[in-house]
């Protein structure tokens, strides 16, 4: 009966450690993309886009972060590159992304770069509010931050680099 209760005590303990853990997730959308050739199906950042990728680091220096996850396209990797992070994990579906995070990813800091039509996507699928209508395709300067804790998400929105409406 001892052991019973103790396994009952341990087990309960357990999933309150888990239950109480933070999640920090930070997503963005890739910087500017080279526009100087229309044809180009997968852009690298243009020379803008690889300063606001730098302004992306300096903003984020002391964010430890576990892991990294980006699209398979150029500019998103390359918006991560000036970060330090352990590995960075091409996802396809937002909800894919979502599960994965959920299951090897809680208590633990991840970034996110997506793109303009998928950010405020993402931010929905870990339960976040929406902070701004949409994205439209000159929104380089945003950032968001989610904490997830048990079943709450708290939506933080940010900017960093110049700002793109001028």
């Amino acid at each position: 009966m001892k052991k019973l209760i103790l396994l009952i005590i341990i087990s309960f303990s357990i999933s309150q450690i888990t239950f109480a853990q933070t999640t920090e997730i930070w997503i963005v959308r890739h910087a500017e993309k080279d526009k100087s050739n229309p044809e180009e199906k997968d852009p690298n950042l243009s020379d803008e886009g690889k300063i606001r990728a730098g302004d992306l680091a300096k903003f984020l220096k002391k964010v430890n972060f576990d892991a990294a996850f980006s699209t398979s396209t150029k500019r998103t990797h390359q918006t991560l590159d000036s970060l330090i992070i352990k590995k960075v994990f091409d996802y396809k579906d937002i909800k894919a992304l979502s599960d994965t995070v959920n299951a090897h990813y809680l208590g633990k800091t991840i970034i996110i770069a997506g793109h303009s039509n998928t950010v405020l996507e993402i931010i929905e699928a870990f339960k976040g509010k929406r902070p701004k209508d949409m994205l439209t395709d000159d929104d380089y300067d945003y950032i968001f931050h989610l904490t997830l804790k048990g079943n709450k998400t708290k939506v933080k929105m940010d900017q960093f680099g110049r700002p793109h409406h001028l």
